[in-house]
């Protein structure tokens, strides 16, 4: 018996929805989707629409409490990402922030934000050798981040404008990313 195309993508399409309604293999097949999504860079912000920074009155607690002012970023260019260990997406897009993390790290501010324990981060940190540290908020962020869902990831010139304001999963390791981080530090 030969079965369709029609049905063959039919029987595809319901063993994936069987799929995710297992809590085991949901958020597994769901970092696989946005790895699919993440192949693609974050767009820089045509100059005339880019918002410009103006408050950097806020500050974020480190793992051992451990505090830094985001003021002490000014001047600098600067990486801020939201995410969480839960998030399918953020999941997905972490090895090219570790990736542009390696060879920035000391060019670049990096500063990843999440609301979980610090327990629960490191954990995810260590399981998956990512080295960069992230921070809780302590108190609001600037209201030109105006965040509202995640991951969403922000790169910032030394004047502080917004050059990069994405929300989803990218590839923060593409060429053109790493040009522009390369530009924004001449």
């Amino acid at each position: 018996m030969k079965i369709s195309k029609p049905r063959i993508k039919n029987i595809i399409f319901l063993i994936v929805i069987g799929l995710l309604l297992i809590p085991q293999t949901r958020q597994p097949i769901q970092v696989l989707l946005h790895k699919g999504l993440a192949l693609f860079s974050p767009s820089i912000i045509n100059e005339s629409k880019q918002v410009i920074l103006s408050d950097y009155n806020w500050r974020l607690e480190g793992e051992g409490g451990t505090t830094i002012n985001f003021e002490d970023t000014k001047g600098k260019v600067v990486l801020v990402n939201f995410w969480a260990t839960w998030c399918p997406p953020c999941i997905a897009e972490m090895p090219s922030m570790q990736s542009l993390y390696n060879d920035y790290q000391g060019e670049i501010a990096f500063v990843f934000v999440s609301n979980e324990a610090h327990s629960k981060i490191n954990k995810f940190l260590n399981e998956n050798n990512y080295s960069f540290k992230v921070y809780s908020p302590i108190t609001n962020y600037p209201e030109s981040f105006n965040v509202t869902s995640i991951p969403r990831t922000f790169l910032i010139d030394k004047s502080g404008n917004i050059v990069i304001d994405k929300n989803g999963a990218a590839n923060w390791n593409s060429e053109s990313v790493r040009n522009t981080i390369d530009n924004l530090l001449q």
